[in-house]
């Protein structure tokens, strides 16, 4: 298995879960090598039902938004499914703002993210 710095991965039937380790997604260097890890998931362990969990996330960059539409980029092309979770009222927010709440897949739960694959 792939060791990850950034990403607490683990498996719920054949949905592979994801996790950040940080509560702050802001420093450039980190953000690279985060989304190293998450594109890793879909182009080399060629994982296709990907959950991403923000539980505890507090804060995230416009360039960790950037990796996130390109993941979503990656696993479409691969066939695969994009679905986030439990994100914080603020989080939520940004996306809402941003107006990504209408090109990802957002569920208030883990478990209604898993339902919805």
């Amino acid at each position: 298995m792939t060791s990850h710095q950034r990403l607490a991965v683990s498996e719920v039937g054949d949905v592979t879960v994801v996790r950040f380790v940080d509560r702050r997604i802001l420093d450039a260097a980190n953000i690279e090598e985060l989304g190293g890890e998450l594109f890793g998931l879909v182009e080399d362990q060629n994982r296709q039902k990907l959950l991403i969990n923000f539980t505890d996330v507090e804060f995230l960059s416009s360039a960790a938004l950037n990796k996130l539409i390109i993941l979503d980029k990656k696993v479409k092309t691969n066939g695969g499914k994009l679905v986030l979770a439990e994100l914080l009222p603020e989080i939520n927010q940004v996306f809402t703002i941003t107006r990504l709440d209408q090109l990802f897949k957002i569920e208030p739960t883990e478990k209604s993210a898993l339902d919805a694959f």
